[in-house]
């Protein structure tokens, strides 16, 4: 019996490849893992961003009005991805004040303050003033093409009143003026200030703004990064923020005379 067992050691030895191979054999075997790990990491990412985008669309278009009480799971539920990018999404919804999480009573949506609006559009005011002036310096050829096509686009939503497209381009714009303008904290800064801009655009925009005249805007400020200019786009960048005070105030002034 101990020499069976001696000769099954024996071959189990002779099988093993020597030393410094089995080293580059479990280095091999690591390089899965970590590319597993690597695209595990990457794709709850992604799945974060998309539940992030998702929600804040249902939040925009007041799918989910203010003041309304939601939770994990209805979300998880509603949009068909887990509770865990779903909460890394809300977690990033609230640090943009977006939403309130409120300890083991569910999540808020986070009534829109119009008064507020003015605080936002101070700050407001100075970022797109160095975004755009930042975009016409730093942006590469291509993308002062799409610069272009934007504003293009943007003369077309105000000569045809259509708010999709300007909706559309709109989206891709703010896209595009912070990819240019590469300053990464100013995004960070502007990603939550777009957030309650929107969502105050959806709500009273259609009542008291004037599409044709913020589409002229940007188009103004699209044209001028496109041609290098950033004294223009500065200028075009406040005036854009001027009229939005304007449309700001005089919604102000509608909601308190009701």
């Amino acid at each position: 019996m101990k020499d069976n067992i001696k000769e099954i050691n024996i071959a189990n030895k002779q099988a093993l490849p020597p030393a410094p191979c089995r080293q580059v054999m479990q280095k091999g075997s690591d390089m899965p893992r970590k590319q597993q790990r690597q695209a595990q990491a990457a794709g709850d990412q992604s799945q974060a961003l998309q539940a992030y985008q998702i929600i804040e669309e249902m939040i925009v278009n007041t799918k989910l009005a203010p003041g309304a009480k939601v939770s994990e799971k209805a979300l998880s539920e509603a949009i068909g991805l887990g509770r865990t990018p779903i909460r890394e999404a809300l977690q990033r919804l609230a640090a943009e004040g977006t939403v309130q999480i409120l300890p083991r009573a569910g999540v808020i949506i986070a009534p829109i303050d119009i008064a507020d609006q003015f605080r936002l559009i101070e700050v407001r005011r100075d970022l797109e003033r160095l975004l755009a002036g930042r975009a016409a310096r730093e942006a590469s050829p291509a993308q002062r093409e799409a610069f272009l096509d934007l504003a293009t686009r943007f003369r077309c939503a105000a000569d045809e009143n259509d708010a999709e497209l300007f909706i559309d381009t709109d989206r891709e714009f703010n896209q595009l003026v912070m990819a240019a303008a590469r300053n990464k904290y100013a995004q960070v800064a502007m990603s939550a200030i777009q957030a309650q801009t929107r969502r105050f655009w959806y709500l009273y925009f259609s009542r008291f703004g004037d599409l044709h005249k913020v589409s002229v805007h940007h188009a103004a400020i699209a044209e001028a990064i496109a041609a290098e200019d950033e004294a223009a786009a500065r200028t075009a960048s406040d005036a854009l923020v001027d009229y939005v005070e304007g449309y700001t105030r005089k919604t102000l002034e509608a909601m308190c005379a009701t």
